[in-house]
């Protein structure tokens, strides 16, 4: 069993991505060729964004994000402790310190609840990471980052497909940063990225910091450095395009049987009412979890623990002065189990996933318990608010 699988989307689209890729052959334009703007111009047609400036990875397009917002040494970047360690590496590159903003314990979002206290005259920008393919809630985020004018980039390496009330990624916030990373819901063959923003002259310097002009005057982009998407990556994402729709409602329909298959017997993040998740993937909520991992792989079940720490556990990323742990981001990475999820993954082998998972939850542990757990209901049981009351 794969967890994700490019092999059958690759047969899928086989012939228009050779056409594709054979038009770049002939025409020899590596770099900037037409594949870049037609991308672009598909992607801003598709999420409504005024400008896509596509770039070399994910973390480029924080980075570029950040910088044309003059993020630099002595600033703080308000972030989740539940996401990738890049965010933290991004934020830290620029010279500025990463302030962690704990997770709500239902959905493991960003806690819009935690924010306002977090926000100093440092704070240069905020920055919550989407996850799961799930976006962390805007509109409440935005009212407290306009109350303080401080901007909102999102993290939304997991999220390009998702929506939120109607609106669609790329347009939640000033800059969205997202990934093209091959196992995404949009996946190049290799690292890629983009920054989408309605804003002109953010847009401005985001394309003369990819192209490495240092002509722009504003502090950022001093460190300029070249971040281009190559025209043959974005002849993949073109033809990956063209069946992108088709591919987000089989992965709802996945992520609607595991839900019927694990009802009421396994906890998993909630998601949101007026969200329209790209379902990056299926994620569990489990005691356990490492034991349960190797159980599984020894089913031939494959699974992952993304965020098996918060950022600030790596050595690399260690705690600053002043800096507070975030209990419930502690539990979740703890806890937090990948299904396989991709759109072609058919109804028996979720059947076979879900069969497997919860005959190794039900075996008992050394401490006497079963594996099986919600954060809700934990959340509940120590006396968290209720998210809907912010939510009306």
């Amino acid at each position: 069993m794969k967890f994700v699988d490019l092999e059958t989307q690759q047969r899928r689209i086989r012939t228009d991505l050779e056409q594709r890729i054979g038009r770049v052959l002939d025409h020899g334009r590596y770099l900037l060729g037409p594949e870049v703007e037609e991308l672009e111009r598909r992607l801003a047609a598709r999420t409504g964004a005024r400008h896509v400036v596509t770039v070399g990875s994910s973390a480029q397009a924080l980075l570029l994000a950040l910088m044309a917002l003059d993020v630099g040494a002595g600033d703080e970047v308000i972030t989740s402790p539940f996401g990738s360690a890049s965010t933290v590496e991004v934020i830290r590159v620029l010279g500025a310190r990463p302030v962690f903003c704990d997770i709500e314990p239902d959905t493991w979002l960003i806690d819009p609840r935690l924010l306002e206290p977090l926000i100093t005259a440092r704070t240069r920008a905020i920055v919550p990471v989407d996850l799961y393919g799930q976006c962390a809630d805007y509109e409440v985020i935005g009212r407290v980052a306009r109350r303080y004018r401080v901007p909102v980039v999102a993290g939304a390496a997991q999220s390009f497909g998702a929506s939120q009330r109607g609106r669609s990624v790329g347009t939640l916030a000033a800059l969205t940063a997202t990934s093209f990373y091959p196992s995404r819901p949009l996946g190049a063959y290799g690292e890629g990225g983009a920054v989408l923003t309605d804003d002109s002259v953010l847009a401005d310097r985001l394309r003369g910091q990819r192209h490495h002009d240092r002509g722009t005057g504003h502090r950022a982009m001093q460190a300029a450095f070249p971040a281009h998407l190559d025209t043959l990556q974005c002849a993949v994402l073109l033809a990956k395009l063209e069946v992108f729709d088709d591919e987000l409602r089989r992965r709802r329909a996945v992520a609607e049987t595991y839900d019927r298959l694990i009802a009421g017997r396994v906890g998993k993040p909630v998601l949101l009412p007026w969200n329209d998740g790209a379902w990056s993937h299926y994620t569990i909520d489990v005691d356990h979890r490492d034991e349960v991992q190797r159980l599984l792989r020894r089913c031939g079940i494959p699974t992952r623990a993304y965020r098996p720490h918060p950022p600030y556990r790596e050595r690399a990323h260690p705690l600053d002065a002043g800096d507070v742990i975030c209990p419930v981001a502690e539990r979740a990475a703890q806890r937090a189990l990948s299904l396989p999820m991709h759109p072609y993954l058919d109804a028996a082998a979720q059947v076979r996933v879900c069969d497997e998972l919860l005959r190794v939850m039900a075996m008992p542990k050394a401490d006497g318990r079963t594996g099986s757990g919600t954060a809700v209901a934990r959340a509940r049981s120590a006396g968290a608010t209720p998210l809907r009351s912010l939510r009306s």
